[in-house]
């Protein structure tokens, strides 16, 4: 290819070789116009659940896209967003009876995030708090940002950003401090909403928790009046083992935010689904309780028939069974590294595995993570560490000998770059 201009995310091109162009995808694989394939480890950041281009999903596109496009969503409707509303309401926890759809998972948090403030505000009771889990992330934009882990992704944006009330990471052994101080900064009453991402903090470093502390902190929440707001754009759609994780703790959050999965990663879109409590405090003949948030492609009729076609792939297909085998095949894969001495803190939960390589820095910016990067391609895998975190985070049409040829690379990558304790 000629010299490109586009500018790619999460990219350093003074010191990224060239950038390989993708041709086709199909299933698991990332084909390259050489004619290679690269096997799609991290289901292109975590949006791919069943595989590239699943059939019923490209004909739910394609049928969609003969009779609709993008419709006003202010004033107007369609079937594909009716349906779907009513599908995910079916599929939700309990009690989350309202959908408001944007376009991503930044979108649909920072959503939450202002109908959060926006309930209290209307019933005559503002709070201004949010509270966060440390090493959180929500996404990139300026409320998302202010609500994630502050470091190099957003220290150029510190004057922009809001200030929150930080709980600590719920690590093993340690759980209790999480619970202690998370009833301690909402004790007052001023907290509006907790926002954590259930079980598995992603761009965190794949760190993993209980279900039973999520179960006690929404026991805090609700006596404290605090709403809980569980970001689920990376667990949801079965990464955690289920279809949500909240199943996992049995709680129900007064917001849910989904995106990356819903279509089963194929083309974007975003959904917040939120209480009929949190929706009637914006129903009013006063037009300034209105919930004033928008995008030009709010409900994308074509974005909501590949979420519907998802729906039915989870409904007619045995999904939940390839994500158990998976889960399985995950742990499985994971033994072989419990006493091997270039790593540690081998972790899972659901169709999600981590491990950490020991080396000599650590963190997003530690120089092993390009090194790891460009090895793994050379070998034909898309494997994205999280610095020194390694983590695979496959579609589940994976096979058990595809994750194989991963857990070999891994092994390799350890005693190639790693060092013993």
């Amino acid at each position: 290819m000629s010299q490109s201009q586009v500018w790619h995310p999460f990219t350093q091109h003074a010191l990224e070789p060239a950038i390989p162009e993708i041709v086709l995808t199909e299933g698991a694989y990332l084909h390259k116009a050489d004619g290679t394939r690269i096997l799609d480890a991290i289901s292109s950041w975590w949006v791919i659940t069943h595989g590239h281009r699943h059939p019923r999903i490209m004909k739910a596109i394609e049928t969609t896209a003969s009779t609709l496009d993008q419709i006003i969503f202010a004033g107007f409707t369609h079937e594909p967003a009716e349906r779907l509303a009513k599908a995910l309401v079916g599929l939700a926890p309990p009690g989350l009876d309202r959908v408001f759809y944007s376009d991503s998972g930044s979108t649909c948090v920072e959503v939450a995030l202002k109908m959060a403030l926006g309930y209290f505000r209307n019933i005559g009771a503002p709070r201004s708090r949010i509270v966060v889990m440390e090493h959180s992330y929500h996404g990139d934009t300026i409320g998302t940002m202010s609500v994630g882990a502050r470091g190099v992704f957003n220290a150029a944006y510190e004057p922009l950003l809001f200030e929150v009330d930080t709980i600590p990471f719920p690590a093993a052994g340690r759980e209790q401090e999480t619970l202690d101080r998370f009833e301690a900064v909402s004790r007052n009453q001023h907290a509006a909403a907790l926002i954590v991402e259930p079980l598995v903090l992603g761009a965190g470093g794949m760190l993993m928790y209980p279900a039973w502390v999520l179960t006690e902190l929404k026991k805090i929440a609700e006596a404290s009046g605090t709403l809980l707001i569980a970001d689920e754009v990376m667990t949801g759609w079965g990464r955690t083992g289920t279809l949500f994780a909240c199943e996992q703790a049995s709680i129900s959050p007064d917001i849910l935010c989904t995106s990356k999965g819903l279509t089963g990663g194929a083309i974007p879109l975003a959904a917040t689904l939120a209480t009929d409590v949190i929706f009637q405090a914006h129903y009013s003949t006063d037009r300034k309780k209105t919930f004033f948030h928008s995008s030009s492609y709010t409900a994308n009729p074509i974005a909501c028939a590949a979420a519907l076609a998802n729906v039915e792939i989870w409904r007619d297909e045995p999904v939940a069974e390839r994500i158990a085998v998976l889960s399985e095949k995950q742990a499985a894969g994971l033994q072989r590294f419990r006493d091997n001495p270039f790593f540690t803190d081998s972790r899972k939960t659901g169709t999600i595995a981590a491990l950490d390589l020991r080396t000599g820095s650590s963190g997003y910016l530690a120089e092993i993570g390009p090194k790891l990067r460009a090895f793994f391609l050379e070998r034909g895998l898309l494997v994205r560490p999280l610095g020194n975190v390694l983590y695979l985070l496959p579609p589940y049409c994976i096979t058990g000998d595809e994750l194989d040829r991963l857990h070999d690379a891994i092994e390799e990558a350890g005693e190639r770059f790693g060092s013993k304790p």
